[in-house]
């Protein structure tokens, strides 16, 4: 059963359009004209109970609006939408209790006064007992590794230690739904390696259902076998990442051992050079092209060592982003 279904959503804005020099000021100010702006357009998709689903675009594709109309902070211009069976709009308070919205950019925590505070006001604003506030954010605290953390005033923790304080926040009135958008972001690869590992474990535990954004490609790697891809506001691709991989980005990559270091310009024959580090050279090449390229570069170039293997998800994602090609 899908918990949640977006069917033909549309998000316009409104722009007032402004005319240059004092009279267009006049203008704009007694007699404003406007454009409309198109942020989503005929988005569908479902998720059953229990997926992980990544939702990957690049900025301003409209990944943060689409999850804005999924937990109704925003009413979409057209289409439907409901979540758990509520539509978001509405801000019901059983709707509330079902989701959560975390999201890295921005702060749920007062900064001044200890996260557990906080967390008490939000037990108070969901009816949790303190018995069940007490075993709940313990349970959490330890799948976060946050013991003797939350006693600190939130200026002092860490980014990482902050970021697992707003995850526990998000998760203590135990969400059907999580909406996560960059939960990572700014993170150390430590501090993201751990956020990722509690996101598994919870999903695990409480068969919740996840929407995943994120610039980090390790993220959608490691918690998501299906994605969602939105470019320039119109969902272009709704399947699995590895058959995103497979059908969307026929390139390799070629890395090189020179005997000496050569200019990029010189380089640049052979392929689109990626990195460039003394001796050692990455290159991005179209599969078709491999063996024409691999030839022509033992061919003309003094090598030590030469092997092909798959270019890193990053840069397959950004190609298809990139080219707008799906």
């Amino acid at each position: 059963m899908s918990i949640i279904v977006a069917k033909y959503l549309n998000k316009t804005y409104p722009v007032a359009i402004k005319e240059p020099g004092f009279r267009g000021t006049l203008t704009h100010f007694f007699r404003r004209t406007y454009r409309n702006i198109a942020a989503v357009t005929d988005v569908s998709f479902e998720i059953s109970r229990g997926e992980v689903v990544g939702f990957l675009g690049p900025n301003g594709a409209g990944k943060t609006t689409t999850l804005k109309m999924l937990t109704g902070l925003i009413h979409p211009s057209a289409g439907e939408v409901r979540v758990s069976g509520y539509i978001p709009f509405r801000r019901q308070a059983a709707f509330l209790e079902k989701i959560t919205l975390v999201m890295g950019q921005k702060q749920q925590l007062l900064w001044d006064i200890p996260a557990m505070d906080s967390l008490k006001i939000n037990a108070a604003v969901y009816n949790i007992s303190d018995k069940e506030f007490q075993n709940r954010v313990g349970e959490l605290t330890e799948m976060l590794s946050l013991k003797g953390k939350l006693t600190q005033p939130v200026r002092k923790l860490s980014l990482g230690e902050r970021m697992k304080a707003e995850l526990l926040a998000g998760l203590l009135h135990r969400p059907q739904v999580l909406f996560l958008d960059e939960p990572t972001l700014g993170l150390d690869v430590n501090a993201q390696v751990g956020v990722r590992d509690f996101l598994r474990q919870y999903n695990q535990r409480y068969q919740a259902t996840v929407l995943l954004t994120s610039h980090y490609m390790a993220d959608i790697t490691a918690l998501c076998e299906r994605v969602l891809v939105i470019y320039q506001g119109t969902l272009m691709y709704d399947g699995s990442l590895d058959k995103l991989l497979e059908h969307f980005a026929p390139y390799r990559e070629i890395h090189l051992e020179l005997a000496n270091p050569l200019p990029r310009e010189n380089l640049l024959l052979y392929g689109d050079v990626q990195n460039i580090d003394g001796r050692s050279v990455s290159f991005i090449v179209p599969q078709e092209n491999l063996t024409k390229t691999v030839s022509q570069i033992l061919s003309h170039l003094e090598v030590i060592d030469l092997t092909v293997g798959e270019p890193p998800i990053e840069e397959v994602i950004g190609r298809v982003f990139q080219t707008g090609i799906f």
